[in-house]
């Protein structure tokens, strides 16, 4: 059996997830990082991806996850974030709405803070949409 440890996602709104499982896999702005049991200590930003969890039991489930950090301890690991969903909780309407207009805004000439923040919603829409697209398969 493989070795578990205790996983906490926060969001501003609510304590998303809260559980012991055997692995957490998370988005870093460098790439990619699957957290296991005693990894070595670590806090890092944590990109808009989807968020994949192995529960105790051995199955993967996956969330929406919006940009946020993770902090990994010997004893457990908490990853605080704007938004966290699973993807019955997604709107795919509302989710293809806001990549549209994203997009639009994308497409304008704006100052840098008015496009960076397009980036982050243009990213969160495709995420959003990823994530309610796997759970259809």
């Amino acid at each position: 059996m493989a070795k578990l440890f205790e996983l906490n996602i926060f969001t501003p709104e609510r304590l998303f997830f809260s559980d012991k499982v055997e692995a957490l896999y998370v988005t870093l702005p460098d790439g990619s990082a699957t957290f296991m049991a005693d990894h070595t200590p670590l806090i890092s930003p944590v990109e808009v991806s989807t968020t994949r969890i192995k529960k105790a039991d051995g199955t993967w489930v996956e969330a929406f996850s919006s940009e946020g950090f993770v902090d990994v301890r010997r004893n457990g690991v908490m990853m605080f974030v704007q938004t966290c969903e699973w993807p019955d909780e997604i709107d795919a309407r509302r989710a293809e709405e806001a990549l549209l207009r994203a997009e639009e805004q994308l497409r304008q000439k704006r100052s840098m803070a008015e496009y960076q923040r397009s980036k982050i919603d243009l990213s969160r829409a495709v995420e959003r949409l990823r994530v309610t697209r796997l759970k259809r398969k």
